[in-house]
């Protein structure tokens, strides 16, 4: 961690985060490391503001490999991505000078639409009907048809992304060392005439998941990708599978996903 002194910092400009944050910036610099203005000249790049603040600096720094995120968070805020919270600041100093910090890597998942443009996930990737009408997709896994799905949408998380939309959803939490992502689903139509697995199903790294949306007047659904939603029109595929790519972030020692887990659910 030693050589690592660059840091970049992304924060919602708000005024009184602002004054929180100048002691901070003071005791960094007095620390010999240096703030920098571009997110591509930092080899840490810090989120203020808890777990969302942390998927958008991750997103809008285009998931970089060669650098390290570490998260901050106030103290009315979600931070299972964030190890440190703002009114403790000199214990992340402290501990970034003294090498107490470890590196996790976190599983992204790429999402491909129309087999054209490809996006990273960290959290997740849902597709949603837009209408007041159930969504129609087919899901090939691997190539093979899988099901027809009739509902609201469909969740795939990373196992980060389990804790979020995809646990409000009755999906499983998962540990972030398995290589995998899952497939939850939002309000299925299970009847006698429509059938759907009717639970999450969890697929290894080497899978390949895709939705194919079927054209029945609902053909511009809401893609959202981790926080961030998108309004593409003429959606006809998505294809799902984990990167080769790893976020790496952070943390203290004693202090792994679960226990962050139970502190935040339990």
């Amino acid at each position: 961690m030693d050589t690592r002194k660059n840091l970049y910092f992304y924060y919602k400009k708000d005024e009184d985060l602002i004054k929180k944050l100048e002691p901070l910036f003071e005791f960094i610099k007095q620390k010999g490391f240096e703030i920098v203005e571009n997110s591509e000249d930092a080899n840490i790049i810090i989120s203020v503001g808890g777990d969302g603040e942390f998927l958008q600096a991750v997103r809008h720094s285009y998931f970089r490999q060669d650098c390290l995120y570490l998260g901050i968070k106030q103290q009315d805020e979600a931070g299972l991505y964030c190890d440190f919270d703002i009114d403790h600041y000199d214990s992340m100093v402290e501990s970034m000078e003294d090498n107490s910090l470890e590196v996790r890597r976190f599983p992204i998942i790429d999402v491909t639409i129309n087999g054209e443009s490809t996006f990273h996930c960290l959290n997740e990737a849902a597709v949603r009907s837009a209408i007041i009408k159930t969504i129609v997709i087919d899901v090939f896994i691997d190539d093979n048809h899988f099901e027809r799905f009739r509902g609201d949408g469909l969740i795939v998380a990373t196992p980060t992304g389990s804790t979020g939309y995809n646990k409000s959803i009755a999906g499983a939490v998962i540990d972030p060392k398995l290589p995998c992502f899952q497939v939850s689903e939002i309000a299925s139509l299970n009847n006698n005439r429509y059938r759907t697995l009717g639970s999450s199903f969890v697929l290894n790294e080497d899978r390949k998941l895709r939705l194919e949306i079927i054209q029945d007047g609902n053909d511009y659904p809401i893609i959202g990708l981790d926080n961030e939603a998108y309004s593409i029109r003429n959606i006809h595929s998505l294809t799902i599978q984990l990167s080769d790519k790893r976020i790496k972030t952070v943390k203290l020692k004693n202090n792994s996903f679960w226990d962050r887990v139970q502190r935040t659910f339990l």
